[in-house]
């Protein structure tokens, strides 16, 4: 690692020259195989940089593209990388690890099948992020409510959604990758998890956020990370175990406010606190909550938390609905929790928990 401290950017090189030298002095002592800068690099500074060191170039916002890369395995996820891989080449970036700085003349040659390209994967995004917005507006339709695990990279969310689909009744086939890894999750996975207290909620895994994660990426995977904006609560999942947590905090926050989600009530979960506190786990303070998602533990703890935080707005009313009314009734069954049941000579009489919408919505039939 070299660091240079300095007043202006080198507008060519972006680090000065007598730096240059001092890396590919370094590179060639460590038998470097390429270089890696964790800033954002002009289409110039890596030709330049690449002419200068002689090595392969590569900004933070490729190296994280290149990441996206290997990990993209749906449609979805490798139309969204695609459409950020061919903007930056149309900026000239390369986004290729293979990548020295040379071929702008070749860019220029491909710029308008590159435009045609971005705009074939803009249409077939929309066509996604349409699919995506109908299953959103069934599942907000159902009064069921929404729930989004949101964090930092790698901070334990699809362990968190694996165990409480296997815990709640899904399946096995219903889990998603789960990797001790930077970006092992690039799609959106909704789950509905369904406990025997019959207070259902849908749970959201979504792409994890890392520190300056270029906007450009942001705006890529729009329609994946819309999902947490329509969001009833935030589940934001915390690394406990790392030394940067705090920062990682920091980044999550800043990233969910640029998302339009920064107001969404929130549940902080500070995970693998078996690595540092496993005496002190489950332990739950206010809306926090520690504990060890690979072990299981606090699980329980943190469900009674969301369904707490989700069914807030819930009234105890009853109803008597006639027999003629049973879709009805239906609706009461599958969107509440049934908390008494008689049959009577008039109609059904329900005891229900619900969404006070549906109380006033159904004000009619109440008992």
């Amino acid at each position: 690692v070299i660091v240079q401290r300095m007043e202006a950017i080198n507008k060519a090189l972006y680090i000065g020259t007598g730096k240059v030298a001092e890396v590919k002095e370094y590179a060639a002592m460590t038998e470097a195989e390429e270089i890696v800068f964790d800033n954002a690099l002009s289409p110039s500074q890596i030709r330049n940089l690449g002419d200068e060191l002689e090595l392969p170039i590569l900004d933070r916002t490729n190296l994280i593209l290149d990441i996206f890369a290997i990990r993209a395995k749906t449609r979805e996820a490798k139309l969204q990388v695609g459409m950020r891989e061919n903007l930056s080449r149309q900026g000239g970036t390369g986004g290729s690890m293979s990548n020295k700085g040379a071929g702008e003349t070749k860019l220029e040659l491909d710029r308008r099948k590159i435009e045609h390209r971005i705009s074939e994967l803009k249409k077939e995004l929309t066509e996604v992020a349409g699919n995506r917005r109908t299953m959103r507006k069934k599942r907000e339709e159902s009064r069921t409510p929404q729930v989004a695990l949101v964090g930092y990279t790698n901070a334990g969310k699809s362990t968190i959604l694996n165990k409480l689909v296997e815990r709640y009744g899904e399946g096995r086939e219903k889990t998603v990758l789960e990797k001790d890894m930077l970006f092992a999750t690039l799609d959106t996975s909704v789950r509905s998890i369904r406990t025997e207290d019959n207070r259902p909620f849908f749970l959201t895994d979504t792409v994890g956020f890392i520190h300056k994660l270029p906007h450009g990426l942001v705006k890529s995977f729009h329609s994946t990370l819309e999902e947490i904006r329509y969001a009833d609560l935030l589940v934001h999942v915390v690394d406990f175990s790392d030394e940067y947590y705090k920062q990682q905090i920091e980044v999550t926050e800043e990233t969910l406010k640029e998302l339009g989600a920064g107001d969404i009530p929130r549940i902080v979960v500070y995970n693998k606190a078996d690595l540092c506190q496993p005496e002190r786990i489950p332990r739950r303070c206010g809306a926090q909550i520690y504990l060890s998602a690979s072990l299981g533990v606090g699980l329980q703890e943190l469900v009674e938390m969301i369904q707490e935080a989700v069914y807030a707005d819930r009234l105890e009313t009853e109803f008597l609905f006639p027999y003629d009314k049973g879709a009805v009734m239906s609706y009461f069954m599958e969107n509440a929790t049934v908390l008494e049941q008689e049959y009577l000579e008039e109609g059904v009489r329900l005891k229900v928990s619900c969404h006070k919408n549906d109380a006033e919505k159904y004000a009619a039939y109440a008992f």
